[in-house]
């Protein structure tokens, strides 16, 4: 029993020596943000303030804290940096979210803990609102939209959902935009188109006006410029031949005077 006492109280001695002397690196130090372990993401909406306070757990001694939004390093006050470190995110935009805030250690950063923004706000439309174009000719109608959550988007003429004709109508849809391909407008295809984004928060529309006018008669200036220069080639080569041709009559009688006066 007393062989059993001492050999226990030596593994308990030797552990805790092993504790006292390990590498500060190999101390398990933790990052919390908001009482959080681990990477989250915090729903905000714009306009919104929100504080994270980051702090550190299992620590034997002041540790310095750092912040950074997305790759750019916060700039802290000199009393917000050890051992917990708070930064206000104030007047949340639409721009904001998708933003990640990450608290690191200071002694070793891969040691950190990061915060996400997630900013709902309804769509946000804008785009060309008005256009003008020639018969027989093509146009895109591009309504852009911002979003979160992402919203369905829809095309309307006149308060109708619109009837896409084969080769003559085309859409595209992206995260960012809904676009409205017309190819050889006719005058049926003047009118007002309505882009309407509808997301769980709220519908938006935008109005976009297409004016169809008369295709013009447009002047060929190519084969006009092209007919100017050949003309005037024709003239001045016309002027060269009735110089020399006038040259030589002159050095003929030139000739003759001299012979007769001979």
């Amino acid at each position: 029993m007393a062989w059993t006492s001492t050999s226990l109280l030596r593994v308990c001695t030797f552990l805790l020596l092993l504790i006292l002397f390990l590498p500060r690196e190999m101390m398990s130090s933790v990052l919390t943000v908001n009482g959080k372990t681990e990477d989250f993401t915090l729903d905000t909406q714009p306009g919104a303030l929100e504080s994270l306070e980051c702090a550190v757990q299992n620590h034997i001694e002041a540790e310095e804290l750092l912040w950074y939004r997305n790759e750019g390093r916060v700039d802290l006050q000199a009393g917000n940096k050890i051992n917990s470190s708070s930064v206000c995110v104030s007047s949340i935009t639409e721009s904001d979210d998708g933003v990640s805030f990450t608290c690191r250690l200071q002694r070793n950063q891969t040691v950190s803990i990061s915060v996400v923004l997630n900013v709902t706000f309804a769509p946000l439309l804008s785009g060309n609102d008005f256009q003008t174009v020639e018969e027989n000719s093509d146009v895109n109608l591009v309504c852009n939209v911002k979003s979160n959550p992402q919203a369905q988007m829809m095309w309307y003429k006149e308060d109708s959902i619109i009837n896409l004709e084969k080769d003559h109508h085309r859409v595209q849809q992206t995260s960012e935009s809904l676009q409205l391909s017309i190819s050889k407008v006719k005058k049926s295809d003047n009118g007002t188109y309505r882009c309407v984004a509808t997301s769980p928060l709220k519908m938006e529309t935008k109005d976009f006006h297409l004016v169809v006018k008369d295709k013009t008669t447009r002047v060929p200036i190519e084969p006009i410029i092209a007919a100017c220069v050949v003309v005037f080639l024709t003239l001045c080569f016309g002027v060269i031949a009735r110089r020399n041709k006038i040259l030589k009559l002159f050095l003929k009688e030139k000739d003759s005077q001299k012979e007769t006066a001979l």
